[in-house]
């Protein structure tokens, strides 16, 4: 059965190297707890809507969800009282979110009844699956960097409560994973199911994750280039109506443009000096970015 595992932010900048430079600067990191806050309590939703779709079927599956959003939420409760705690903001955070955009990349109908319950089950349960990954490896980098960081009383209690959650949330993808498996033990086409569904949303993850961390110039084509990724795990079939759906969003991208506005006014803020001599370059070094992707591609 294949194996999906969350990759670098663009295949170069792991989380480690992310997380690094997050810890250094106070505010970024409160804005990043406080995103961890947001996605575990919209998991919350996300799961329950889960669970109303199975509309009790099979019922091993949904106390196995509801188990999950008691986790989940206990995890945001644990981050909610951090961040109060840290006297910092526990509004929505502003700009693109990983999770909006994950949402807007998958077809949140796939446990409707114009689908075969089995098949809706193993796109759930994959796309629950990847996201836990990807949390896991924050979770685990995040802890390992607050480690090298100075011990100040601060760092110590975000150390804290991140250890807490990360073995339950390391749970919750070994709970995918026996799922899936068995799932994919059923039949080789189950098993073709569920390689397909992995890699299907690992892409989409991917996607979204991207998007949540790429402002840079030329940041819109790339995420066209995750789109067409995603597409291709696809029937061919089912290809053109999903980039119909999304493709006009996808380059419009309001949610990058608000996330920029913001970005520079919190840097220029702060220091205009940096506005001019470090995000301006970086900004643009993003269509470098777009070019040499594309001669990979061409070569």
């Amino acid at each position: 059965m294949a194996v999906a595992y969350p990759r670098k932010f663009q295949n170069a900048i792991g989380a480690r190297d992310i997380l690094t430079q997050v810890v250094r600067d106070r505010d970024i990191h409160l804005v990043t707890l406080n995103r961890y806050r947001y996605s575990e309590q919209r998991s919350c939703k996300d799961l329950t809507e889960v669970i109303e779709q199975l509309n009790g079927q099979p019922p091993e599956l949904v106390r196995d969800l509801s188990h999950h959003i008691s986790d989940e939420a206990r995890h945001a409760m644990w981050l909610t009282d951090l961040l109060v705690e840290l006297g910092a903001n526990v509004g929505t955070p502003l700009g693109s979110s990983y999770i909006d955009e994950f949402d807007r990349l998958i077809d949140r109908e796939f446990l409707n009844a114009e689908h075969n319950l089995e098949d809706g089950i193993i796109a759930a349960l994959a796309a629950i699956n990847v996201t836990e990954k990807r949390g896991c490896e924050y979770f685990s980098a995040h802890i390992y960097v607050l480690k090298q960081a100075p011990q100040t009383e601060e760092n110590i209690k975000i150390r804290e409560t991140i250890e807490k959650i990360l073995p339950e949330e390391a749970g919750h993808v070994r709970w995918g994973n026996r799922w899936l498996g068995q799932l994919a033990d059923k039949s080789p086409e189950h098993r073709q199911k569920v390689d397909q569904a992995k890699r299907k949303y690992a892409a989409i993850e991917q996607a979204a994750f991207e998007a949540g961390m790429d402002i840079t110039l030329g940041a819109e084509l790339r995420r066209v280039a995750n789109l067409l990724e995603v597409a291709n795990t696809m029937p061919v079939w089912q290809r053109p109506q999903y980039l119909m759906e999304r493709l006009p969003q996808t380059l419009l991208a309001p949610d990058l443009q608000i996330t920029r506005i913001n970005a520079v006014e919190r840097v220029w803020k702060r220091d205009p000096q940096a506005l001019i001599e470090r995000f301006v370059p970086m900004f643009l070094n993003g269509l470098k970015g777009t070019q040499d992707n594309r001669q990979k591609m061409k070569a």
